[in-house]
């Protein structure tokens, strides 16, 4: 469909029929690019974001759309390939005009497009919990920063469940690696000697848990409690916790609280492995609110598969969308440099209850919620904070905590508080 000028002629129409006159410069239709992996190993939770977004568009062409024009979801499959993801935001971008991206999951794929969308000045919308250490003019972060997941966590791992002893597992990429040194910085200064933290990293669809469970059940020799901070990935989650099984050890036993584990990722397993196991996020499909019901019911409804569940990441592209929704009207345009302007300070309904709100570090604050898994594949929810500002940058590492993001202000994401000056961003990675 060619993208027309919305015209004074369709303003005056609009006027003539009673509807308020909007932007006169919007192109219709507004174009929302859709950057999720549909096929390869990322496909299973990636696919379940993209019908999240054609939801709301499609919700959203039901009430009108925005600025007086229909939206259009562009969707392309970078197939689990990061390369690929930069491809893919190119495509996008250049090839289909869209006027946002919302998508990725990993933090690799990310880092792909992240060049991309800076060079072309693109703006998108990440919705997955991650590492921080990040702050792009050009992306918002709805998803976790470690202070908004890991370190309450840990938290919860120390104050409520008396953890002595840390096994921090992971995938063998960026966002494990980053929030592990994030959480050793952090557990050190807790008091909790080095020694009794212990690291592991494996390859994506790792399948032999043996020697590392028992490497895990070692540490407690002494009597001393040990907690498991897992941030595992993909379906290695499910030989974990079957070898925590096999090995006769429970929940009471040791503890494992994950990054990564959630409803899409119970759903069809066999849970009895997982009871009792603890999972921290910034939604719960269990959490009782009107806004909660009302969104799982346009979700089972949308999907036509009443069994299919909601979670995490589909809250952040609930809150990310509605807040970008917002700021295109009141910016009249959907131009990205007006756009972002007027994200700061937009707020959203958190599905847990309570209010989202953009900041100008382009994060969110949000509420960090302890669920334990049940039978049933969902989480009894333990505990949930107020809301929590997202840090982009940990105060647990030296060189980070003498950064800081404000781009409403400051105009700058990696700021030095010392030194007050701006730093040129460069990825580690």
């Amino acid at each position: 469909m060619l993208k027309t000028l919305f015209t004074t002629s369709a303003a005056a129409a609009l006027m003539a029929a009673g509807l308020p006159a909007l932007a006169q410069d919007a192109e219709c239709p507004i174009k929302v690019g859709v950057l999720h992996s549909l096929s390869g190993t990322m496909a299973i939770s990636e696919t379940t974001l993209k019908d999240t977004m054609e939801m709301l568009v499609k919700k959203q062409n039901e009430a009108g759309g925005v600025l007086g024009c229909e939206l259009e979801a562009v969707v392309v499959d970078p197939a689990s390939d990061w390369p690929l993801f930069a491809e893919k935001a190119r495509e996008l971008l250049t090839v289909h005009d869209v006027d946002v991206i919302f998508g990725n999951w990993t933090s690799v794929s990310r880092k792909s497009v992240l060049p991309v969308i800076e060079e072309l000045n693109g703006l998108l919308f990440y919705p997955v919990q991650y590492e921080g250490e990040e702050s792009s003019k050009n992306v918002f972060y709805t998803g976790a920063a470690p202070n908004q997941q890991a370190i309450p966590a840990t938290d919860y791992f120390l104050e409520e469940l008396g953890v002595e002893k840390f096994a921090l597992l992971g995938t063998d990429y960026v966002y494990p690696r980053t929030t592990n040194n994030i959480l050793e910085s952090y557990l050190i200064s807790k008091g909790i000697p080095e020694e009794d933290i212990f690291v592991n990293y494996t390859p994506f669809g790792h399948s032999d848990w043996s020697k590392i469970v028992s490497d895990v059940v070692a540490l407690g020799a002494d009597g001393k409690q040990v907690g498991v901070i897992s941030t595992i990935n993909g379906d290695a989650n499910v030989g974990f916790y079957k070898e925590l099984a096999a090995q006769g050890v429970s929940a009471d036993d040791i503890p494992v609280v994950a990054f990564s584990v959630g409803e899409e990722e119970l759903s069809g397993l066999d849970t009895s492995n997982l009871v009792g196991h603890l999972a921290a996020w910034n939604y719960f499909m269990s959490a009782d609110t009107p806004e909660n019901e009302e969104f799982i019911a346009d979700w089972k409804e949308f999907i036509g598969d009443d069994k299919r569940v909601t979670n995490d990441p589909m809250e952040a592209h609930y809150i990310g969308f509605n807040m970008w929704k917002n700021a295109v009207e009141d910016a009249g345009t959907t131009d990205v440099d007006a756009v972002r302007d007027a994200m700061y300070g937009q707020e959203a309904p958190n599905l847990t209850g309570g209010t989202a709100t953009m900041l100008p570090n382009h994060h969110l604050a949000k509420p960090v919620l302890i669920g334990e898994i049940t039978e049933d594949g969902q989480f009894d929810i333990l505990s949930q904070t107020e809301e929590v500002p997202g840090d982009a940058w940990t105060d647990f590492l030296p060189e980070s905590a003498v950064l800081t993001s404000d781009w409403k202000e400051l105009g700058c994401g990696m700021y030095n508080t010392e030194t007050k000056s701006c730093v040129q961003i460069k990825s580690n990675y």
